[in-house]
Formats: structure tokens, sequence, C-alpha cells
């Protein structure tokens, strides 16, 4: 078993590969020793992304619902803010955990005329007359454009059959009836939804029925059984033999041939509330309903029409003083709640488990180019079928299914936006939630509510972890983030402590920006955590630990740069024996430190990081290595990482020189330090190389770098060693020095 597998105390159901390697990403069943050999093959290339481009990688890839890019913490690394897992007003925790409201119970919708919450599904209506009482119901809440409406009367009057088109959920069927109704036909019969359209003139000739009016919702129709135009003009023969009228409902993907459908235009959310509210208290009373911040914020979330009329009816208990207000403002999240457990309650028929596939990669990738999210899933769908009956080989239809329609069924949105890759930035047509917390209850239901699932999804998620594109593994870390909020102790069982046991970086940088991201959703004991694997005789759970400090330890600095001292000195003490030399330092490990430091000095708690390592630069070597190192890298950094980018560090110099403020000693004490250690001297001096270039390229950073260099001379070796530097500088690709180099020189003081 490799160091990536989860063992049997982590209760997977089977032994399968790792995540990652290229064969078993062409055979998904691949498990064995081929697996295992495939995997020691990646890790010959496996090499650690060095840490700020990982940071990078997390704020562009992480899902919009986590607020990462938006939240003050990834200003420069993650720090303490007041920002916690909230996003635009998203409180995530709250939405993985629940809305923790009383049972709502949904009746019969006054738009929709469909019982229950259902999420793509309307209810099988049994052929039968539709109640005169039920008519008189809906009336007073039918919203509609009259003189559309009208328009749809003319034409029924004269053609006899209509169809209607629209999505699910849109009064579609309540519209029919209105129409009937409106015309002046009685009785009215619903004709079963499993009528097929060559059953269609059957139905209506029955001889059993006298019906003046019939309505037939969710007409079954297939590719290879299309509603043709003979359909319709063998209906309209019967139905003015009869003189009746007929109204059909389809979907927008309904197989049609030859027959202009008409479109169903849904009033607005806004409209549908006011009516019902208007009919169920008044109208001062519905004034001072709308005027509630929560109605505000429901109406804003793109709900469907029956779960308007569900919210008119709970505003009408609120009125009448039987809820809260609180529990106005959670109705919300209640409907995204029951949407999401009925599309995974829905059977095969009706959601098939191909499509329940999408939704999960959807709320994976939600907000992700379309494209990687289908393929992904079509995965996750082989290994879900897999665990329905292992006995047969997993099989995914390449063709067949309809963007529009899949997005229709998740209450999506396609569109095009710019995607920032490692080749720039790139336009890609993607696909998202219209209500963007549907991602975070959709998985921590998968996770909870159907554990037979666990297996699959850990197996899709240990793919995930090895793919080579960034925000695949960043989607897979924020999936797993919103699973260890719901569930943390079996995720740690079962993905986290996996990768980061693994033996391929790849693996456990994916762990380190799923506890990370865990941390910003509020998850349990995520820096308890990271303090036992600092200390963990598993260097490569040490070295997860100190990754993920860089990321969350600005909460905290003081604790964490004490638990990376304490991890750095483990590293030194080969050279504490008599035989030890520089060789046996685990050059990696020293370097994963010193990163940390640089995200930590690179964040807004740089300054008590930067008072931190002064304090304790001169305690012992392993220390003083530490904080120069890190220094060192911070210095690389540049303004939206151009490559003659004004330096970020040289920048909070002058910042900070120009206000009076301490950083700025400490800035030019660490750069004196670091010029002046031998072991330090030669990166130290060419970075300086690469600021006087940086300053050719910007007159600001001249300025700032001009500031600077005085504070580094305090005595004649430092004024020869930086005299020296700035006569010998070469300029971009080998070049004569630089006329700023030139210019710098003079500024520098004379020491003798």
């Amino acid at each position: 078993m490799s160091a990536g597998e989860p063992g049997p105390r982590q209760g997977t159901a089977g032994p399968r590969q790792q995540a990652g390697d290229k064969d078993a990403a062409d055979n998904p069943q691949q498990t064995g020793p081929e697996a295992t050999e495939a995997e020691d093959k990646q890790e010959e290339h496996d090499q650690p992304q060095d840490a700020w481009s990982a940071r990078r990688d997390l704020v562009d890839h992480s899902p919009k619902a986590m607020g990462v890019g938006d939240n003050a913490r990834f200003g420069g690394s993650l720090v303490a803010g007041d920002q916690h897992g909230v996003s635009g007003g998203l409180v995530a925790g709250d939405v993985i955990m629940g809305s923790k409201t009383e049972v709502y119970h949904f009746g019969v919708s006054g738009v929709s005329g469909v019982s229950g919450v259902s999420g793509v599904s309307t209810t099988s209506h049994g052929s039968g007359e539709v109640p005169a009482s039920t008519l008189d119901r809906l009336a007073p809440y039918f919203v509609t454009d009259e003189s559309r409406f009208e328009s749809l009367l003319s034409r029924l009057r004269t053609e006899r059959v209509i169809v209607l088109s629209g999505p699910h959920f849109t009064g579609r069927r309540t519209a029919a009836l209105m129409l009937l109704r409106r015309l002046g036909v009685s009785p009215i019969r619903s004709l079963v939804r499993d009528t097929t359209p060559a059953q269609l003139v059957q139905q209506l000739s029955d001889g059993q029925h006298s019906a003046k009016g019939y309505v037939l919702c969710d007409l079954t129709t297939r590719r290879d059984q299309p509603l043709r135009e003979p359909h319709l003009l063998a209906a309209r023969d019967q139905l003015a033999e009869d003189d009746a009228y007929l109204v059909i409902t389809v979907g927008p993907m309904a197989a049609l041939e030859d027959i202009s459908a008409v479109e169903w235009k849904p009033p607005s959310p806004a409209d549908v509330l006011k009516r019902h509210l208007l009919e169920l208290t008044g109208e001062a009373t519905t004034d001072r309903l709308l005027a509630l911040p929560a109605v505000s914020t429901f109406l804003e979330r793109e709900h469907q029409l029956r779960e308007v009329a569900s919210f008119a009816k709970h505003l009408k208990r609120y009125a009448d003083g039987e809820v809260t207000e609180e529990a106005v403002g959670t109705f919300s999240l209640f409907t995204l709640e029951s949407q999401v457990q009925e599309w995974f309650d829905e059977n095969e028929e009706l959601i098939p488990l191909r499509d329940k596939a999408f939704l999960i990669a959807l709320a994976a990738f939600d907000g992700g180019p379309y494209a990687l999210t289908a393929e992904l899933s079509d995965l996750l769908y082989a290994f879900l079928q897999d665990t329905a009956d292992s006995a047969l080989q997993p099989q995914v239809p390449v063709f067949g299914t309809h963007i529009g329609k899949r997005l229709q069924l998740a209450r999506a949105q396609g569109y095009l936006e710019e995607e920032n890759t490692e080749w720039g930035p790139v336009t890609q047509s993607k696909a998202a939630f219209l209500d963007n917390r549907v991602s975070l209850v959709l998985l921590r239901e998968v996770w909870t509510g159907h554990p037979s699932a666990r297996p699959a999804l850990v197996h899709w998620l240990q793919r995930l972890a090895g793919d080579g594109r960034p925000l695949v593994r960043t989607r897979a870390a924020s999936t797993v983030a919103v699973l260890a909020y719901a569930d943390l102790p079996s995720t740690m069982a079962l993905i986290i402590e996996p990768w980061a046991a693994s033996h391929l970086f790849r693996h456990r940088l994916v762990a380190v920006n799923s506890l990370t991201l865990a941390h910003l959703l509020e998850a349990p004991n995520i820096p308890s955590i990271l303090d036992s694997w600092c200390e963990s005789e598993d260097p490569a759970m040490r070295w997860v630990a100190i990754r993920a400090y860089g990321l969350i330890g600005a909460e905290r600095p003081a604790q964490t740069l004490a638990a990376l001292r304490s991890a750095v000195r483990k590293e030194y003490e080969p050279l504490l024996d008599e035989d030890g030399d520089e060789e046996d330092i685990d050059e990696v490990m020293v370097k994963q430190l010193a990163q940390s430091v640089e995200l930590l000095l690179l964040s807004p708690a740089g300054e008590q990081v930067l008072s931190e390592l002064l304090h304790r630069l001169d305690q012992d070597r392993a220390v003083h290595d530490l904080a120069l190192r890190g220094f060192l890298s911070a210095c690389a950094r540049r303004k939206e990482d151009a490559r003659n980018g004004r330096p970020l560090v040289l920048d909070w110099y002058a910042t900070s020189a120009a206000d009076g403020g301490r950083a700025a000693g400490g800035i030019a004490r660490l750069w004196r330090s670091a010029l002046d250690d031998r072991r330090h001297t030669r990166a130290a001096l060419e970075e300086l190389g690469d600021w006087v270039r940086a300053a050719d390229h910007d007159p600001a950073t001249e300025w700032a770098l001009a500031g600077l260099l005085p504070a580094l001379v305090t005595t004649a070796s430092e004024h020869q060693r930086l005299s020296h530097l700035l006569r010998t500088v070469r300029g971009e690709d080998g070049a004569a020095p630089p006329d700023v180099a030139t210019r710098l020189l003079t500024v520098l003081p004379n020491r003798r």
C-alpha cells in the first residue's frame, strides 16, 4: 500500500489506486501493483510548488461561494479579520450545517399547482376531472401579462389545441387551467402525463367522458417518439367534433417536430408574492411585510414560483404572530435544502444517476468551466455505477445530454468569463448555480445524508487531487473543506490524512489547501491538527503543517512562529552531532519552512511577524537561517507577480519610512544581516541586484530603493559591498549596468 492510500482504519471499501497517476487516469478500475508502479513513476517528476504560487492558485481557483478572493486573509496571506467564513453576506458555516429552523409544510402552490416541494419533477397528475373548487382557489392568485394571456386565449379558441413550453415550476400548469377556465369550458379533465403522442387522440375519444377542456402536463416525448404535427391535427379534429379544447405543457427540451410551441413567460417572483400577500392579508399588511429585509433577500435568490407562494403563506404566519422574524429569514435556506434533498431522493426515472453525478460535480466546480465540470462528472458517474453494481463494467454515454437541460435541472446558468491560468487569462464557457449557497448545501447533503456514495466520492476526489490542472486540484480541496466542516472525523480519516501522508507533493498540497479552506469556513480544530502534525515523526505530515501555517498562521503569528522555530531546530539537529554536516539537513523541508515565513511576512500581520523575527534573530543558527531565508524569499515577490513589478517588501519599507513606522528599521536590519552572513550573502546580493533592475523600469521603485540603501550602510565593509554591487550589476539579459545603478551609487553614505 502506498503512502497516499487510505489504510484499513480509514474504512474505504476495497483497494483503489492512489489518485493522480496517469495510467490510472486511463483506466478507472486499475488497482494493485500496476497502480503503485504508476504512482512511483509520477513521484520521479513530482516537485513541490512554491508556497507563493500555490497561494495564488488557491485564490484564483477557489469557488466564489467561499469568498477567498474577497476575503481579507488573502490580501497577502491568510490573516485574522472580520470576514471569517463570510462571502457577500453568506455565512458559509450556517449554510453547510443547515437552516436549523422549524419544519415548514408546503401545501399546494397557488402558482404552479404542484403539491409538495419537488426539485425537478411535477406531481404525477392522474387522469380525472379537475374540481371546480380547485380552479376557483387558484384563480385569485394567478398573475400574468393580460395582453399576452388574451393572445393565447384567442389562439386557443381558433386552434383548439396549443402547446405551452417552459421550465418546470414556472406556472405552466396553472396557466393551462386558467386558459380553459377563461374560455368558460366545463368540465376540465387532466390527462395522465405518461400519455404518449401516439395515444393522445385515444385519450380524447375514449367514449367514457364528456369533458370540454383537457390539460396534459409534461407530455412524455422522446427522440424516437416526438410530438408531431399529425398528432395535433388528429387531436384538433377530435376536439372540434366534441367542441372541446386542449392545452399541453412541455419542457424546453421536449422532442417536437413541425410544431410551433408557445413559450410560457412566468410572472416575476415579486409580483407573485405581492398578489399572494394581498389575497392572504390585505394591502396594509402586505406593504409592511414587503418592507422586511428578509423579503428582499428572498427575492434576490432566484426562487421558483412555488417557493414564492409558500413563502407568502409563511409571511402570513409571521403577520399572525405564529413564527418569528428569524424564521422568516431562514425560510429561503430551508427551501434550498428541500430542493437539494429531493434531487437525490428522486428515482432513476426522474433523475438518472448520471444527472446526480453532474449535480455533485457542479457543486465542486461551481463557477468553473462547463466542459471541465461535465468531463469530471462522468468520471464520478463511473465510480457511482461501480458502487451500485460492481459486477458491471461502468459505461458512460458519449453523447445525448444537452447543456441546457442539465443547467435547467440544476437551476444553474451558463456564461462567458475570463479564467486565470498558468498561461494567462482565457475566456471560458462557465456554469454556476443561480443561488451561490447550493454547492455548500449539496456537498453536505451527499456526504452526510447519503453515506453509500462515500466510496465513489472518495475515489473521485483522489483522482482530482492528482490531476495536472491547478483548478481541478484546488476544487478537490475546496470540496473536501466543505465535507470537513460537515463531518471532520470521517473526512480526515478517509481523505485528508491519506493525502497528507502521501509521498507525492501534489497530494500533500491538496491536503494543505483542504485544511486551509476548512479553517476559512470555521471547521473545528484545524489549528490543533496542524500543531500536532508539526511535531509528527512523519516528514510528510510535518510538511503539510508547515505549508498550512503559512496560510492561516497570521491569525496567531506568535504561536505559529514558535511552531516553525521548533520545526526548523529539528531539521538542524544533525549539525549537533560531531559527524554532522550541511548535507544532512533536509533542504526541502527547510525551504518549506522559509516559504511559510515568507507568506507570514507578506500578510497583513507582517509587522508583528517582522517584530517576532527580529526578537529571535540571534537566538541560534537554525532560527537565524529561518528568518533570513524567509525574508529573502519575501523580497523576491513583486506586485501582481509582474517580472519587473515593484518589490512588495521595498514598497512596505517605503510606506513605513514615510509614516515613521518601526517596520522600516526592521527591514533594513534584516537586509544588513543577510548581506553580512556568508551563508546568505550571495542570495542577498542577487536579490538586491534584481531590485536594481526593477528600479530601472519604475521611477517609484528607484526612489524607494534610494531611500533604503543608505540604511544598509553602517560600516565601511557594508559600503564597499554595496558600491561594488552597483558598479558591477548587469542589466537585463547580461547587458551593461543600467543607468539607475550609477544614480543609486550616489546615495550611498561614505563610511571609513
